[in-house]
């Protein structure tokens, strides 16, 4: 297990539900299959910037830079959404692929598990196909909104 796994795998946990302990997010590290020692854990929680606050851990600064809205690279790159089953295979203006696609991470939307970009096509991997096509709908909204 990489650090950069576990990581992402803490802040996962603490946007799920409360955690209010090292203890607790270990034993729910533990349940993910990720063992961690608590020099490890503290060094982590120090790492990404988390702090206790009384709903639990917290992140104090986003990991990711800011960048455009989904709303407007949406309304000026993308141009088609097609369902395969529970992916999403969007088509945008060349070039632009992976803008769209980093706006669309940021959204953390619940039913996108992840994105992957080329120059002008966007994988969207979702649960399953009614995430698929609530996504597609919602960006098919963004872009009538914007039309």
């Amino acid at each position: 297990m990489n650090k950069s796994y576990r990581q992402g795998q803490i802040l996962k946990l603490i946007a799920a539900r409360p955690i209010h302990t090292q203890e607790e997010l270990a034993r729910a590290l533990e349940r993910e299959g990720i063992e961690v020692t608590q020099v490890t854990l503290s060094r982590d929680i120090r790492e990404l910037g988390l702090v206790k606050t009384t709903s639990g851990y917290r992140q104090l600064a986003q990991a990711s830079a800011p960048g455009p809205p989904l709303a407007s690279v949406a309304a000026s790159f993308l141009r088609d959404a097609k369902p395969a089953r529970n992916l999403l295979v969007l088509k945008t203006s060349p070039g632009n692929a992976s803008t769209v696609a980093a706006a669309l991470d940021r959204e953390q939307w619940a039913e996108v598990v992840g994105t992957i970009a080329g120059d002008d096509t966007i994988l969207v991997v979702c649960p399953d196909e009614a995430a698929a096509e609530a996504v597609r709908k919602r960006l098919l909204r963004l872009l009538a909104a914007a039309g």
